[in-house]
């Protein structure tokens, strides 16, 4: 399936936005739909903000997209965000882009690859060690 093209502003600088189709043919993206109160984002976040900040890869995009549409205050996205994520937050239009990838659960992970093509989808209790296989198989060791 053709990964739905959308555009999100950052939940830090809701003035910038992302546009996925800007990466896509350049970068393998991994997206992560989250909520601030749920224990299964709080169990499977840090372990992406992990991978995030030890990766040396150009060809991965990581991006956290938060769903308001799932919240229960604003201000928790943003203090989650602060206190656990470096990488780019990007901010949802309620549940637009949450729904536009068929999402049934916080937090999914959707890999996309260089084709545009959604080749991964994680749902709450998937082991973050799948997404990472999947991953690598775009890039083999040199």
């Amino acid at each position: 399936m053709k990964a739905p093209l959308f555009e999100l502003p950052y939940l830090d600088n809701p003035r910038e936005t992302f546009k996925l189709d800007e990466v896509l043919g350049k970068k393998v993206v991994i997206l992560t739909f989250w909520v601030s109160w749920c224990p299964d984002c709080s169990r499977d976040l840090p372990k992406k903000e992990q991978f995030y900040k030890t990766m040396r890869n150009d060809e991965i995009e990581m991006l956290t997209i938060n769903v308001p549409g799932r919240e229960r205050e604003e201000q928790e996205a943003h203090q989650f965000q602060e206190q656990f994520l470096s990488q780019p937050t990007l901010k949802d239009h309620g549940r637009e882009v949450y729904d536009l990838y068929e999402c049934e659960s916080v937090p999914t992970t959707i890999i996309i690859d260089l084709n545009g093509e959604i080749v991964g989808r994680f749902g709450d209790k998937d082991d973050f060690v799948e997404v990472i296989k999947i991953v690598g198989n775009y890039f083999p060791t040199r």
